[in-house]
């Protein structure tokens, strides 16, 4: 089943992987899962596993940060979108980390969200499933030992921080909702539809600029005026393939600073109002939420969508139940907007609500990507 035009790798046989897993992730099933669904198929498959068991924040991402990789043909986290985000994120701070981001990587579900692993059995033509079953398909997935390419986005804040994200950044409804439902974790999915309508009773809205350089501008941005001029590659002098010279981390070399305009080739968002604003690169925000239905693991495009303030709560609720089958744009609201962009910058008027990048909570500042 690969799309054509898709290349792909093969892991060795027999081959040796290392699986992240955080036992708390989710409604806290994932090491009982993972003996009882994942490993006698793994056995099956001839693929060895070295467990690493998170014992607190950020130890997945030390691990896969200090540790020598090369004894893995791949690695494999079980749990929810967040542990990815650690480990992606740790490989992008060693010094060798163009190397090490070939290292094939595995979402195996046991969270609460599990966006990318809904994504994934997407692309690969199953049918929807969700739980034990998502688990299953993504698990025979590795089993095929089938590997390709992935987008990530380069998230930058005001303060400086740098992110690396696989899945997506937001702010407002959704991140509250994210964040909100932290609590009800051991609910599992359920999790977000309380965070939803309980978000939904108390209805916010957020004050910002939204700019964005459309997908169709940067094919012909060539001779669109940069002001100020963006160098490729920030004066880094590409390394040539094959060589292990640990490389400056890749330029976002179509933004300027934050602190200096948008180019005049970006767009800027008339409205200044809204309920949500959700940059997503992936099909899926959640097991049942197809947010962005003709995304692919690497079409080199943000799926951007706004909402602006002024809409209903019950056109709000029809637009989620719609998203659960990915049918929301055919309700033609008039308040929901959605542009694939190459970047994006948004700039909060007032540091209020919670942003979050893959899951995860960050504070309220201007950040581009």
């Amino acid at each position: 089943f690969p799309p054509t035009g898709d290349s792909y790798g093969v892991l060795p046989r027999a081959c040796h992987v290392l699986v992240l897993l955080n036992p708390h992730s989710g409604s806290g099933r994932a090491l009982d899962d993972f003996q009882a669904v994942v490993q006698p198929m793994l056995a099956e498959a001839d693929i060895a596993t070295t467990v690493f068991v998170t014992e607190r924040p950020h130890h997945a991402h030390e691990k896969v940060r200090d540790e020598d990789l090369s004894q893995w043909d791949a690695l494999v986290v079980m749990s929810g979108d967040g542990l990815l985000f650690e480990v992606v994120n740790g490989l992008m701070e060693r010094p060798d980390w163009k190397e090490a981001m070939k290292k094939p990587l595995c979402i195996l579900p046991g969270g609460s969200g599990n966006a990318l692993a809904a994504s994934i059995n997407y692309y690969a033509g199953y049918d929807h499933v969700a739980k034990k079953k998502l688990l299953t398909n993504c698990t025979f997935i590795l089993c095929k030992g089938l590997y390709t390419q992935m987008d990530l986005v380069s998230l930058s804040t005001a303060s400086g921080k740098r992110f690396f994200s696989f899945l997506g950044f937001g702010w407002g409804f959704i991140s509250d909702v994210d964040i909100d439902s932290e609590k009800y974790r051991w609910l599992g999915s359920a999790r977000f539809t309380l965070g939803t309508l309980q978000c939904l009773a108390k209805l916010r809205v957020y004050q910002g600029r939204l700019s964005y350089l459309p997908m169709a501008t940067e094919q012909s941005s060539s001779q669109a005026p940069r002001d100020p001029p963006a160098p490729v590659t920030n004066g880094h002098i590409p390394q040539p393939a094959g060589t292990d010279v640990p490389g400056p981390l890749p330029s976002d070399s179509l933004l300027v600073p934050l602190g200096q305009p948008v180019p005049a080739h970006w767009t800027v968002v008339p409205e200044e109002e809204f309920v949500l604003v959700y940059a997503i690169y992936q099909s899926h925000l959640g097991t049942n939420l197809l947010m962005a239905p003709s995304a692919r693991l690497h079409d080199g495009c943000i799926h951007l969508f706004y909402m602006k303030a002024g809409i209903s709560r019950v056109a709000l609720l029809k637009l989620f139940l719609a998203m659960s089958r990915g049918t929301h744009l055919d309700l033609n609201c008039p308040h929901l907007c959605y542009v694939p962009v190459r970047a994006f910058r948004l700039e909060p008027r007032v540091a209020a609500g919670v942003m979050t990048v893959d899951g995860e909570a960050l504070a309220c500042e201007p950040v581009q990507g």
